[in-house]
């Protein structure tokens, strides 16, 4: 499959799928389905890493296959796992007489495989989209299961053999930067930072995904986003929270974001009580 055909194709079609990428997204986006290699995006929180995964799965009709990184999280919840109770259960009906040989090759077999999202990705014989998001979030343990699956696009599973991709996903790997990545894993991924918009671009994604917001008040909106961001916030405004503003904007019929409608609508965009604090404080809400 030839996921887009070059980076102006990229770049149009994300953008008919409600993404508007920059031509160095498009183009990089372009490159890892041409090259077959991962995609690392980092970036701080809320500036569309997440969402670009999903809207090249959208614009190109791939399924999307998503594993969310945390802390803790090991190869029997990203790789795979046996389903110890099903063999169990096999086991117990098994006759006295069978050897065990006979039963361990009958109870590790696909009928008792659990899949977890990489295996998923890579077995999966149709366009795959495989989403590894906040990669960042995982020990450093796992950068080793990581490396076999992005070096080789395969997985090797003791009781059955390796089993290869027949068909590569596109694969995007998303950081917010919490802790630096291995130099083994960065070397197998093409990497595109993402920041916030300037205030142009984040006007036209607001009008591109809000119907019906006055210009003046995208232009309020936009400006007091940026002022916004450059407090020392725990938690800046992101993109979707931006347009969730827009949105609560004309549900409110609001067509002047003066400080008081700041004031009552803070929340939408801000969820800690500190960064309220400075934000009222700062922009002189009171």
């Amino acid at each position: 499959m030839s996921w887009f055909s070059a980076p102006a194709d990229a770049g149009t079609r994300l953008h008919e799928v409600g993404y508007l990428a920059d031509p160095t997204t498009a183009t990089t986006a372009y490159l890892a389905g041409a090259l077959e290699k991962p995609l690392l995006v980092e970036g701080p929180a809320g500036v569309g890493k997440t969402e670009l995964a999903k809207a090249v799965s959208r614009a190109t009709g791939a399924e999307l296959v998503r594993l969310q990184c945390y802390e803790g999280l090991d190869e029997a919840r990203a790789l795979y796992e046996w389903n110890y109770k099903k063999q169990l259960l096999r086991i117990q009906a098994s006759s006295s007489d069978q050897a065990w040989s006979e039963t361990h090759d009958d109870i590790f077999t696909e009928e008792f495989l659990l899949t977890r999202p990489l295996l998923t990705a890579i077995r999966r014989d149709q366009p795959t989209v495989l989403l590894i998001d906040e990669v960042d979030k995982t020990d450093v343990e796992v950068e080793g299961l990581l490396l076999e699956v992005l070096s080789d696009f395969q997985v090797t599973i003791p009781e059955l053999g390796t089993v290869a991709a027949t068909r590569r996903p596109y694969v995007v790997l998303t950081s917010n930067a919490s802790r630096e990545l291995s130099e083994a894993v960065k070397r197998r991924c093409l990497y595109l930072h993402l920041d916030y918009p300037d205030a142009e671009r984040e006007r036209e994604i607001v009008a591109s995904q809000v119907d019906g917001l006055d210009d003046k008040v995208t232009e309020q909106l936009v400006a007091t986003v940026g002022r916004l961001r450059e407090l020392e916030l725990k938690k800046a405004p992101s993109i979707a929270e931006s347009v969730d503003w827009a949105r609560t904007l004309i549900a409110l019929e609001i067509r002047d974001l003066d400080e008081k409608a700041i004031s009552d609508t803070l929340g939408v965009i801000l969820k800690h009580d500190s960064d309220h604090e400075r934000a009222v404080k700062e922009l002189r809400l009171r």
